[in-house]
Parts: structure tokens; C-alpha cells; sequence
């Protein structure tokens, strides 16, 4: 008995002491580390969805943090889909991607979602809110239905698990680490943590 109390006793410690090690970095480490698919460069991916107020809130300072990225740094953004409203959200990124506009309509679907409570759940608001940024609904729509889309969504979710995320928004360092709200504990020490890890990471 009292061996398996000493062996409880143990394991709480080192839990303890990862949980708490985990608060003083802002980071975890993921086990194993990731494959990245830039090898020569350092790879950050972020995690979001459209729908989710902390991304939303994220997003201004970590778009200014990617302008100023050097070149050996790689930034891809994957939406999560935890459910079929955020697959709805995650297919308008993927398609967006597809037709070359993140950069035009990215901020603004965030603004949609979370300021004029648009849904864009369905193909045709989806349609329509691209055709208000320039794409033609017959690209929009060719892109909505292509392969190529319907792959990326197929892969996210399974992305998503390779890399244990269960919330948003997350960053993932180069395979190798991750980072997010809770673990940092604001969105300001996140891009520290994330600047100390590329720079770490670059190094190398």
C-alpha cells in the first residue's frame, strides 16, 4: 500500500512539475515533434476559427507579427474543425486560398462572423460575400467544389490531432512546440514565446 501511495505520490510531481514548467516557458513540447514540410526553414502554423472571439482578438497582432517575419520562416495557417459549423468556416479559408485572396478577405471574414454576425454557413452566402470582394461566383463556386479544397478539409481535422490541438488559438514552432492562451497566458507573451522559438529554431 504504501508503495503504490509513493508511486501516486510521484507521478502527481512530475505532472506538477511539467504543468509547471509549461507555465514558466509559455510552451509544451510536443512528444514526438513533428515532421515540418519546409525542412530548410522554421515552420509556424497557426490553428484558428473564423467563429472564435480569442482568434478574433489575436489576429491584429499576430498579422503585424507575420509582416516582419525574416525569410528562413515559414507561415501557414490551418482552421480547425471541431464540428460542422467550423468545417462551413475553415472550407471559406481553403477557398480563399485557392483563389490566391487570404490576404483581401481573411480580416474581413473574421469582422463578418464576429462583428455583423453574418453566418456564412452555406455555399451561397459564402458566394456572396466573396463576390463582394472582387471573385466571380463562377470561380468562387468551381473552387468551393474542386479537389483540391475538398482534400485540404479532409486533412485539417487530421493535422489538427497530429499535433494534440484541442483549442483555438494555437501555434505550433517547427514541429516541435506549442503554444497558446492558457499555456501563455496572454496573446502578447504568445508572440514572445513564439519570437524566443523561431529565433531558437533559426539558430540551429
Amino acid at each position: 500500500m504504501l508503495k503504490k501511495i509513493a508511486q501516486a505520490s510521484l507521478l502527481t510531481l512530475l505532472l506538477f512539475c511539467a504543468t509547471a514548467q509549461a507555465e514558466s516557458t509559455g510552451y509544451e513540447t510536443l512528444s514526438p515533434a513533428q515532421p515540418t514540410q519546409h525542412p530548410d526553414k522554421v515552420e509556424v502554423i497557426e490553428f484558428f476559427w473564423y467563429g472564435c472571439p480569442h482568434c478574433y482578438a489575436f489576429e491584429p497582432e499576430l498579422a503585424a507579427w507575420v509582416k516582419k517575419l525574416p525569410k528562413n520562416v515559414e507561415f501557414i495557417r490551418i482552421p480547425a474543425v471541431f464540428s460542422e459549423l467550423w468545417g462551413k468556416h475553415a472550407k471559406a479559408y481553403y477557398v480563399a486560398e485557392s483563389l490566391g485572396v487570404v490576404d483581401k478577405v481573411h480580416s474581413d471574414l473574421f469582422d463578418a462572423i464576429q462583428n455583423k454576425k453574418e453566418k456564412l454557413e452555406s455555399e451561397d452566402d459564402q458566394a456572396k460575400f466573396f463576390a463582394a470582394h472582387g471573385v466571380k461566383e463562377d470561380d468562387f463556386h468551381s473552387a468551393y467544389k474542386s479537389f483540391a479544397v475538398d482534400s485540404k478539409m479532409r486533412q485539417a481535422p487530421v493535422i489538427a490531432a497530429r499535433y494534440g490541438i484541442t483549442g483555438v488559438p494555437a501555434v505550433i514552432i517547427n514541429g516541435k512546440y506549442l503554444t497558446n492562451g492558457p499555456l501563455a497566458g496572454s496573446h502578447e507573451k504568445m508572440i514572445e514565446v513564439m519570437d524566443t522559438l523561431v529565433k531558437q529554431e533559426g539558430a540551429k
